[in-house]
């Protein structure tokens, strides 16, 4: 699932991330691709996390959906994850996570078109000899978070083990995904922490490879408190091409609000395609909520600082 908002996903993008909040956090994300072509992707997730201080431990709770094209292939994936979280010093914290899914995938049989079927006008059954069944498997991710007052920076790998993911009996294996990311947090508050104004800029990388692809994210977040505006690029232009076109894939901007008194942050995105696609794919949208909560009591005994990277 591609999320331009990777960081108000943070279960999801990493499992090191679980439990790096006060107490509970609620997290849900929507995204809708390429709006105007056939069978565009279209993914959600929610996720629970609840920070346990006695024991430097978090646990999580995820659960994420996908479909995608018009056969309706489609992925549902229900995780449990677990962290540790521990101090170097008194600056920096890391946090080692796990994460374990059952993932189902399936096809919608009748919405897909075979070659018996278009030499006879596209109606009819087919003859071919194909047999589909959904599929069902355990996943396996693990990743690591390091985070500063000032900065954070993570990774994870995702399907460790490889799964078996083939409709059709056959192999065809989930190969492990590699994800690095991080950034800075740059003050800008008038009077430092003690303004009532808060300000602050956030420079992102995010890195990710499977096998022979990979894709490369950057932006920056502007913050002052409420709002948040941000502009993302996606691609790796002059390192990578295919046949002679450049890695290019989308600009973003972002756009993000914090209901303070709640402590709710809101996040919008716009994806606009920048390949040879163009706007012929309408470009993309995505919406984020962000949740967090503590009693009274845990507010008071929380000493500990959290990852500095925007929620947006």
């Amino acid at each position: 699932m591609q999320f331009t908002q990777f960081n108000a996903a943070p279960l999801y993008l990493n499992p090191g991330f679980t439990g790096a909040t006060i107490e509970h956090r609620l997290a849900t994300n929507y995204r809708n691709q390429w709006t105007a072509i056939p069978g565009h992707f279209v993914n959600y997730t929610f996720a629970y996390d609840y920070n346990l201080t006695e024991f430097n431990s978090g646990l999580g709770l995820l659960f994420a959906k996908e479909k995608a094209g018009t056969g309706g292939l489609g992925s549902t994936e229900i995780g449990l994850l677990y962290s540790y979280h521990f101090k170097i010093d008194k600056k920096i914290l890391i946090q080692p996570g796990l994460k374990f899914n059952y993932i189902t995938r399936s096809l919608d049989f009748s919405k897909l078109v075979f070659n018996d079927q278009l030499a006879r006008g596209g109606s009819g059954f087919t003859t071919d000899d194909i047999e589909f069944d959904n599929v069902s498997y355990m996943d396996i991710t693990a990743g690591l978070l390091i985070y500063s007052q000032k900065f954070w920076a993570g990774v994870s790998f995702n399907h460790i083990n490889e799964p078996n993911q083939s409709l059709t009996r056959d192999e065809s294996p989930l190969f492990m995904k590699f994800s690095a990311h991080g950034g800075y947090k740059f003050d800008l508050s008038e009077g430092g922490r003690k303004s009532l104004n808060t300000s602050f800029l956030n420079a992102v990388v995010h890195y990710k490879a499977q096998q022979k692809f990979d894709q490369f994210d950057l932006g920056l977040y502007y913050t002052r408190e409420p709002f948040t505006y941000g502009v993302w690029y996606r691609g790796i232009p002059g390192l990578k091409s295919y046949k002679g076109v450049a890695n290019n894939d989308a600009l973003a901007i972002i756009l993000g609000y914090k209901v303070i008194d709640y402590n709710l942050n809101i996040g919008y995105s716009y994806d606009a395609t920048v390949s040879r696609l163009g706007f012929n794919s309408a470009g993309s949208h995505e919406i984020s909520l962000i949740y967090e909560v503590a009693s009274k009591k845990k507010k008071r005994r929380s000493k500990r600082f959290f990852v500095p990277c925007a929620k947006f």
